[in-house]
């Protein structure tokens, strides 16, 4: 095994297996998770009160050709297990399969936690907070409000399945986020900013979140001098760590197997296929140490991989699950995720970005005459079966004879998948990650960012500038 202990023992996990499987099926699994958290907020410099919560129970999946029975239940003990193997199995009217015997799954340890963040007194993350209240309020008279939120999860899991895998995990995450509103006259703007990784309080420590805070202030504040932004197509340069949203959502998504399963996804058919440029190479990798979206397993049991998607400019993997890598001739690639036992699993991302190139972000903004720099992003939509995407800025800033000039606002970009992907003409160096939460299917998990600055050649801006 790991370093993480299982939650239930081999012996019960075989015997709720069995149940799930005595009128049939083709897959069984029991997945069994121990929740807690905890999380503080500071607003109008008043520290908001603390929110601890904590859970446990298990969720047991039945798998008959293409249908899949469900049921969960809190709490893990025997009867506990036992009566949700005894639901999910109620449906089906076949014969008895055994399950395989189960054999261990050793593990990596992919995350080192030097502060276990539970050992941190609420005292203390309460002080770090008004610490970063009080950094954000010095960048200026112009910050009118300050929102801070600190937040710690331990989420200990157990999975086993018919097929004899029984593997855990144990996984603790710490983040941080600050929101600083500026306002001169009438004129108010937002600066946003996070950090967070699969890391214990010593992420926050030391500095590193006052540093944050004041990063979201200085956004707000110069965001206040933005003039309307242009409009049309022209060269954009999309910022690194945060910026890597955009081939998140517009390529990643696109290659979830559940998308391509269903027909859904613009990507069907191009494996093999040259969609960018020979210098672009795209991963998802949960095998990252410490990330945000890091895990030794998913949610199935799988060891996490580090998938290249694109190698070269060709398109070279999907993200896969166990059930359909079977249905469509592949292998888990460990992309199976959900967000606590009450859910079913469903592919997923880990952590998405494009590899560092070799030009600096200065040589990029060098190639452009008159352009748009998109640093960073406030969300957007992607159609994943044509490829169209709408995506908002929240940090823009006009590109004049290669120098970043004037702060922009109300931008959007507009443009389709396969086209943007086929356009970006370069990557820079300066590889970051950054952290988000992502939403399908009514869940959300958390998941890493990331990627040099990118230049893409051609791109609408949807602007209001006349």
């Amino acid at each position: 095994m790991s370093a993480a202990s299982p939650l239930i023992a081999p012996e019960l996990a075989s015997s709720v297996l069995a149940t799930a499987l005595a009128n049939g099926g083709d897959f069984a699994e029991v997945f069994c998770e121990d929740r807690s958290g905890f999380a503080l907020t500071i607003d109008e410099s008043r520290i908001e009160r603390p929110q601890r919560g904590a859970e446990r129970g298990a969720g047991v999946r039945v798998i008959a050709g293409d249908t899949t029975y469900f049921a969960h239940v809190d709490g893990l003990g025997e009867a506990d297990l036992e009566r949700a193997a005894e639901a999910a199995a109620a449906a089906l009217h076949g014969d008895h399969r055994e399950p395989t015997a189960l054999e261990a799954l050793t593990a990596p340890d992919l995350q080192d936690v030097a502060v276990d963040p539970d050992s941190v007194d609420a005292g203390s993350k309460a002080d770090l907070l008004r610490a970063c209240d009080e950094r954000a309020r010095a960048a200026g008279g112009e910050i009118a409000q300050v929102q801070a939120s600190y937040g710690e999860n331990r989420r200990r899991v157990t999975v086993a399945n018919s097929d004899g895998r029984f593997a855990a995990d144990d996984r603790t995450r710490v983040r941080f986020g600050a929101q600083v509103v500026a306002r001169r006259g009438e004129r108010v703007e937002t600066g946003f900013e996070t950090l967070g990784g699969h890391r214990g309080f010593e992420l926050v420590d030391e500095g590193a979140a006052e540093a944050i805070a004041a990063e979201a202030a200085q956004k707000g504040l110069v965001i206040l001098d933005a003039d309307p932004a242009p409009a049309g197509a022209m060269p954009v340069v999309v910022g690194g760590g945060f910026g890597g949203v955009l081939f998140h959502e517009m390529t990643g998504h696109g290659l979830e197997a559940d998308h391509i399963d269903k027909g859904a996804s613009v990507y069907i058919g191009k494996m093999g296929e040259q969609v960018a440029g020979d210098h672009l190479t795209a991963y998802d990798d949960g095998t990252l140490p410490g990330a945000w979206g890091t895990d030794a397993i998913d949610d199935e049991g799988t060891p996490t991989h580090r998938t290249p998607v694109i190698e070269g400019g060709r398109l070279t993997s999907y993200l896969y699950d166990l059930v359909r890598a079977r249905k469509l001739v592949a292998e888990s690639t460990g992309n199976r995720r959900r967000e606590r036992f009450r859910h079913l699993p469903i592919p997923r991302m880990t952590n998405t970005y494009i590899a560092p190139g070799e030009a600096t972000p200065e040589e990029l903004l060098a190639e452009v005459e008159r352009g748009f720099y998109a640093k960073s992003f406030a969300g957007g939509q992607v159609d994943p079966t044509t490829g169209d995407f709408v995506f908002g800025t929240s940090e823009g800033y006009l590109i004049e004879n290669g120098k970043v000039t004037k702060p922009c606002r109300g931008a959007t970009l507009v443009g389709n998948c396969l086209d943007a992907l086929a356009r970006i003409d370069a990557v820079a160096d300066d590889f970051d990650m950054k952290t988000g939460f992502c939403g399908k299917g009514g869940q959300r998990v958390p998941v890493g960012t990331g990627q040099g600055h990118v230049l893409i050649g051609e791109l609408t801006v949807g602007g209001t500038a006349v």
